[in-house]
């Protein structure tokens, strides 16, 4: 007969991205018997980078554990964003239930959709949680059906099926069973209380051999590589010999010096652990994701942890721009491939492959947010870098050439679906779905080359005034469409000098195009400081000064006034790169260029490659 753990549940906290689940894990926090009464908890706790504290998304999965009750939660914060969907997937094998957070208003999402398909896949219990639930525009009944489709859409069982649903307002602190907003209290104890009446307790079976497997990666200069996981079967203590079974099939003994457990927003140093604890492990350099711990004479590893493929890349390379080390800290080629190595112990949807040169590296990951995340902690870091424009990864499958597909969703106003449906048609799109959701909405679903949505967010909004919103997921490898798709449709405005901008030849440029720098910018030839309104480069004068003469008013200048530059913030220059330029980030600077900075050099390398075509 099985025995279980009564004084522990396993669970993960899954949702699309802002619908609340970080926030619903601080009041899980707050209201439990976990933290000191004199421990002040910050908004968003669990959000720890400074990344996700500006973004307010999940990146990196994080786990706590809370009390109640004399139950001990472990609970697992998971991201919300697709690009980071490697890490749900492994968090899967990690507990026995999962909580579904969806917004009273938004319902279903994308993410929603990639998250609980995960879970459903490894036969977990579910609990849905409706947020936000005092919000004027809430509709509840409608959000419960279209969770409900969806978990049958997705081939849930017919156990799964029969979900507990627990309304609440995170943000408030309040939560109930019933779908009225008149009936929250402020008190966390329904969803408490659900978790430990439906998500099961894990097997007691700490009587048998260990087997410990890593799900997630950590690292410590003091301890090096930590591995995160869960002991599915056996015990563990400090100072164990133990084997690890490695992903090629080898096997590596090692002792055991430190086991870390976790409680409230602490990882505390513990001596032992048993069956069903999630716990993390330090002792061995080259421990991996997917690697099985066990005992030296009962080698038993359990099956290899999938890990989601890459599906875009870009070249990062060593910053040889007129401007470069004068703003990095780090700015070698040697630093900056430590650094991208260093990335590696901990991201393993990530990879890193040198190239010919020794100053430039292909960088592959999940999507253009999981590689920009990672310049932007570079650059705050101190390090200097270009990057190439985002290319998709393509595969030969059967004999095929394919290419990845996204896909998305949008909710937009009905007056801009016309627009919306010919763009993503231009970009190879397949309409898969229309429906109005009320009040002049439309929601659309499309399956789109992931190509095609390279730049597409900008003009996206653009298109929409700012009242569309786009979510995307991965969707399948799928052949590949062989046809130019996407793009920039204008040419860019590149200097021609050297120097510092000036009003006066800003002001002559505007005409042509938008520009992207203020006056009093240092640029140098071959910086992009524009867009063209036509489809070709142009290059421009745009730190000409005013001649000086003796037939001028003392106060024209000052009169002068132009038009506020549109400055691109990093995904949006990501977005307008084309294959001939460069990205150069700095600690205090993004600059597009050119990657020929001289014109006539560039106009021979044009007509070259025309030639060759």
């Amino acid at each position: 007969m099985r025995v279980y753990r009564k004084d522990i549940r396993n669970i993960a906290i899954i949702a699309h991205v802002d619908h609340g689940k970080t926030t619903l894990v601080d009041e899980l926090l707050k209201q439990s018997e976990t933290l000191d009464s004199h421990v002040k908890l910050q908004k968003r706790a669990m959000d720890s980078n400074a990344l996700e504290k500006e973004r307010g998304i999940t990146i990196l999965a994080k786990n706590t554990a809370v009390s109640y009750k004399g139950t001990r939660v472990n609970i697992m914060d998971t991201p919300g964003h697709a690009d980071f969907g490697g890490e749900v997937e492994r968090i899967m094998k990690m507990v026995d239930g999962v909580v579904l957070v969806v917004d009273a208003y938004e319902g279903t999402m994308p993410q929603t959709r990639f998250v609980l398909k995960k879970a459903l896949e490894q036969h977990l219990v579910p609990i849905v949680v409706v947020n936000k639930i005092d919000k004027t525009s809430a509709r509840p009944k409608e959000v419960v059906d279209e969770v409900l489709e969806l978990f049958i859409e997705l081939g849930a069982d017919d156990d799964q099926l029969e979900f507990p649903i627990i309304y609440t307002s995170a943000i408030s602190g309040t939560s109930s069973l019933s779908d009225d907003p008149a009936n929250q209290e402020h008190t966390m104890n329904p969803v408490f209380d659900t978790i430990l009446e439906h998500i099961p307790a894990p097997v007691d079976n700490s009587d048998e051999p260990l087997q410990f497997q890593v799900s997630l990666l950590d690292y410590n200069d003091y301890v090096g590589r930590i591995g995160i996981g869960r002991v599915f079967r056996g015990k563990i203590k400090v100072g164990d010999n133990v084997t690890l079974s490695k992903l090629d099939g080898t096997t590596r003994n090692f002792r055991v010096t430190k086991l870390f457990g976790f409680f409230g927003l602490q990882r505390l140093e513990i001596e032992k652990a048993q069956a069903g604890d999630l716990i993390a492990i330090s002792g061995m350099e080259d421990i991996f994701v997917g690697e099985t711990v066990t005992p030296m004479n009962a080698v038993d590893p359990l099956p290899i942890l999938h890990i989601d493929e890459p599906t875009l890349q870009m070249t990062f390379l060593v910053n040889n721009s007129p401007f470069a080390s004068r703003e990095g800290k780090w700015v070698t080629a040697r630093k900056v491939e430590e650094r991208l190595q260093a990335e590696l112990q901990t991201d393993v949807s990530l990879r890193v492959e040198p190239t010919d040169s020794p100053d430039s590296w292909i960088v592959s990951g999940r999507g253009e947010l999981h590689l920009a995340i990672l310049i932007e902690t570079m650059r705050r870091e101190g390090y200097e870098l270009q990057v190439s424009r985002p290319e998709v990864i393509e595969k030969e499958i059967d004999g095929v050439k394919s290419e990845p597909f996204e896909r998305v969703q949008i909710d937009t106003p009905e007056e801009y679906q016309g627009a919306i449906i010919q763009a993503l048609s231009e970009r190879k799109g397949e309409m898969l779905d229309m429906a109005s959701t009320g009040n002049g909405q439309m929601r659309l679903i499309f399956l789109v080359p992931a190509r095609g949505l390279i730049g597409f967010s900008t003009e996206f909004l653009s298109m929409t005034r700012g009242y569309g919103i786009m979510n995307h997921t991965f969707n399948q490898y799928l052949p590949a469409i062989n046809a130019k798709i996407g793009g920039r449709h204008h040419g860019a405005l590149v200097s021609i000098d050297t120097g510092k901008t000036t009003t006066y030849a800003i002001m002559s440029i505007e005409e042509r195009g938008v520009v992207f720098v203020n006056p009093g910018t240092e640029v140098y030839e071959g910086m992009i400081v524009g867009e063209n309104a036509r489809d070709n480069d142009l290059t421009v004068n745009i730190t000409k000064a005013k001649q000086m003469t003796n037939v001028r008013s003392a106060t024209k200048d000052q009169t002068a006034v132009i038009k506020t530059p549109k400055i691109l913030t990093l995904e949006e220059s990501l977005e307008f790169m084309t294959d001939d330029e460069y990205l150069e980030v700095t600690p205090e600077s993004i600059r597009l260029r050119k990657q020929i900075l001289n014109k006539n050099e560039r106009e021979k390398a044009q007509k070259r490659a025309k030639k060759s075509d």
